[in-house]
């Protein structure tokens, strides 16, 4: 006596048990298809999850989604079509929220109540008040090549030519002016 019911068609060919189940919704005849290929979604799932006990678990939910599916889809390669459904099932898990990453901030990296946008305006004021003083420190030439190279915009050409000196020490100054004007701010 046999405790299995006899499956119709057991050695049909793919296509025709998909119209069987189409036709009938026989559970049996699905895993009877299922089970041909249950290997290779096995396989789909394992590359994607890395772990066998969730490849397992996605392959019975898989099957699941198939007695759905298969109904409103006509499929004409079965096995083509189910490597995909098994696919897209992985990458859809991949992306759902609990397999999202996070991480915990700390009290320092959230903002606080405190103005922070104005404690940027009062240091950039204290460095302008730090770069008006140490410009004094410098002499004439550099101070003045300074002012017009980068307060002004001119270049190198054109300083030269208001000032009356000549372009190399021109550049001299700029150069030697930025490197005191540098050290200065770093006092």
């Amino acid at each position: 006596m046999s405790f299995l019911k006899s499956i119709p068609g057991k050695n049909l060919p793919d296509k025709e048990l998909v119209l069987l189940y189409k036709q009938n919704e026989e559970l049996s005849v699905l895993g009877e298809l299922y089970q041909r290929y249950m290997e290779l979604v096995y396989g789909v799932c394992l590359n994607y999850f890395k772990e066998p006990e969730r490849a397992k678990d996605s392959v019975m939910m898989i099957f699941e989604e198939l007695i759905v599916k298969l109904k409103k889809h006509e499929v004409e390669n079965f096995k083509s079509w189910l490597y995909q459904l098994a696919k897209n099932h992985c990458l859809m898990q991949l992306r759902t929220p609990k397999n999202l990453k996070t991480v915990e901030f700390t009290a320092g990296l959230m903002q606080s109540e405190e103005n922070v946008h104005l404690n940027d305006v009062l240091e950039k004021e204290a460095n302008f008040k730090k770069l008006e003083n140490c410009l004094g420190i410098l002499d004439d030439g550099q101070r003045q090549a300074i002012q017009m190279f980068y307060l002004e915009g001119k270049c190198y050409h054109e300083i030269a030519e208001i000032t009356g000196m000549n372009w190399n020490l021109v550049r001299s100054f700029i150069q030697n002016g930025r490197r005191n004007l540098k050290n200065c701010m770093e006092k």
